[in-house]
């Protein structure tokens, strides 16, 4: 029998060694399970700027670097420029790691890994901090792109740093993919208007383990780890192709032609036991579901299991909780609901009252579903089969990071501040 799971999961064997699991932090861009899903999280349903707020810090920059977080310790990845008074376009900026108390966001350290003049921009609604570190709870490793791949340890001690070739992003619309950990591989996507590669890094060394050239052009998606028949493979979507590598070579296993033409993918896949669900990206977007287990040249075969053409994801990732599969149209928030092994239609693009445009990818806990867009609202809906919306709670600023949830806590990073939301017992 088929078995899949996040290489989160099967892999970490020095996990084991430790008192804390993955399931109990939020270690990667998607989470413990790289779902969207926090399988342990219970957090509040119903917040406000004077209700369930543990506490509200300051940001140094207006990133939209997704937090990480293992044990007390929360990580985000920041640019910042140097003279916030300069309309110099050639003005340094500071490329840093941060690293906050869970308990009460003091910051612990702050590392600045690169200060450059970026030799590029980005879009108008991003940010040079776009990337989500990744942790194993020893070490912690921030891939900034163009300004290159950077590790600590926990304590903020630096381990090592790799210069990575400066990349050509489509019309300068900046970076922003991810890196993901198998095993000792630190694996990053470079797809650009260049030389399109993926690399595999050892974790604590830096050194290459092994790099697959990519034929595409410019992508923002994160790849996705997955096991299948006790091997891990690594689904990276294209411009144009969807690919699985070998985790462990390089290797190519499969790849599928996505029929639309040129599709720049930024949404991150995610997979169930019999399938993984792709996003194409961009305007053409289509979501394609890719029975698990097959080898070669995928495009006009029976591998497909099902596929959607109207209201699929274009920035929000999907949200792959138990047996349903959540997803926004483009960046509405027009929510769809599908059985994921079937693509049977629950319910479709059921709109969200009193929310706007959603680049933040959905986040579950507790049979819940956790959105926010980009104005301060949350809409909290029930788990299910038909859409009920539990809550919906505003803030005083927009969210294009994703919700984190951790045990009890949500964490919430705006535009200026990173809010911890928990009951508190009363307002403020």
């Amino acid at each position: 029998m088929r078995l899949m799971l996040c290489a989160w999961v099967l892999l970490l064997g020095a996990t084991e060694a430790r008192a804390e699991s993955p399931d109990e932090n939020w270690p990667a861009w998607r989470g413990p399970r790289a779902t969207g899903v926090a399988p342990q999280g219970n957090p509040p349903v119903t917040w406000s700027e004077s209700s369930n707020i543990k506490w509200k810090v300051s940001m140094p920059d207006q990133g939209e670097s997704t937090p990480i977080i293992w044990g007390n310790r929360i990580f985000i990845q920041t640019a910042v420029p140097t003279d916030d008074d300069s309309a110099d376009s050639d003005m340094p900026w500071r490329f840093g790691v941060i690293c906050l108390d869970r308990n009460t966001g003091d910051t612990l350290w702050d590392r600045t890994v690169r200060e450059e003049v970026p030799h590029e921009g980005h879009h108008m609604s991003a940010s040079f901090s776009s990337f989500s570190p990744v942790t194993d709870g020893e070490l912690v490793w921030a891939n900034f792109g163009s300004r290159g791949l950077h590790c600590f340890d926990v304590d903020g001690k630096h381990q090592w740093s790799v210069d990575l070739p400066e990349m050509t992003k489509m019309k300068k619309l900046g970076e922003g993919s991810s890196p993901v950990l198998v095993n000792d591989n630190l694996i990053i996507v470079r797809d650009h208007e260049g030389d399109s590669k993926i690399i595999a890094f050892n974790k604590r060394t830096g050194t290459v383990n092994w790099e697959t050239d990519r034929a595409e052009g410019t992508t923002w998606a994160t790849p996705l780890p997955i096991t299948v028949d006790g091997k891990v493979q690594v689904v990276a979507t294209g411009f144009e192709v969807i690919r699985s590598y070998d985790a462990m070579t390089g290797g190519l296993i499969w790849e599928y032609g996505i029929h639309l033409g040129p599709s720049s993918s930024t949404a991150t896949p995610v997979a169930s036991a019999r399938n993984v669900f792709c996003p194409s990206g961009d305007h053409r977007s289509v979501l394609t579901a890719i029975e698990l287990g097959r080898t070669g040249d995928l495009t006009d075969s029976d591998a497909v299991s099902w596929q959607i053409r109207e209201g699929s994801p274009y920035v929000p990732s999907p949200l792959l909780y138990e047996e349903n599969i959540y997803f926004l149209k483009g960046t509405k928030p027009n929510l769809s609901c599908y059985r994921a092994d079937t693509g049977e239609p629950l319910y479709i693009e059921q709109r969200l009252e009193g929310m706007r445009d959603v680049y933040a990818s959905p986040t579950g806990a507790a049979g819940r579903i956790y959105i926010a867009d980009r104005f301060g609202t949350v809409s909290v809906i029930k788990h299910g089969d038909t859409l009920e919306v539990l809550a919906t709670n505003t803030l005083d600023e927009g969210f294009d990071a994703s919700p984190v949830i951790v045990g009890d806590e949500l964490y919430l990073k705006g535009e200026n501040h990173l809010y911890c939301i928990a009951e508190t017992g009363g307002d403020k």
